[in-house]
């Protein structure tokens, strides 16, 4: 079985991260402008709610997650699932920050981070860090058979922190 191809072109590093309004596991809206100018916000994009990999890199965030949340840092993960799916899941795995779903119209989030797979309607591994500017600070995509190394994104994050209480 062949994979995926991956987008040709997920934004990069100083990039704008495009902004979006989705309805979350519980079917309030969260947008990244309520983050605007208060907190950096990481953006985990995923194929799947209940794939192994998937429910993988969410349990590592659910376990760690003073490590991708705080006073200043917010976790949103975004797939394709409908919003019924990712309260399921989200109820089974105990995950409790925001899952949202870019379900209709279908993928235009993940499209508009260039990490849409468009000939397997589905979003593919992609990590953003944007900063409280909204100003993508560090990426990393995966295809959706590869595991993440959230590893980098805690340096990342640390570099960020250092950065912004030196200003």
């Amino acid at each position: 079985m062949s994979s995926p191809e991956l987008p040709s072109a997920p934004l990069s590093v100083g990039d704008r991260a495009p902004s979006f309004a989705l309805k979350n596991q519980y079917g309030e809206v969260v947008s990244l402008a309520d983050f605007a100018g208060k907190k950096h916000v990481v953006l985990v994009f995923y194929p799947f709610a209940f794939s192994g990999i998937c429910t993988g890199e969410l349990r590592a965030i659910r376990d760690g997650l003073e490590n991708f949340e705080g006073a200043d840092i917010q976790v949103l993960s975004i797939s394709c699932d409908s919003m019924y799916s990712l309260r399921a899941w989200a109820d089974a795995e105990a995950l409790f920050f925001p899952l949202l779903s870019d379900f209709w119209p279908h993928g235009d989030v993940a499209k508009a981070y260039g990490v849409f797979s468009q000939d397997k309607g589905f979003a593919i591994r992609g990590t953003f860090l944007v900063d409280a500017d909204g100003l993508i600070r560090w990426t990393l995509v995966h295809g959706p058979g590869e595991a993440r190394d959230f590893s980098g994104y805690a340096r990342a994050l640390t570099d960020l922190r250092r950065e912004t209480a030196a200003v």
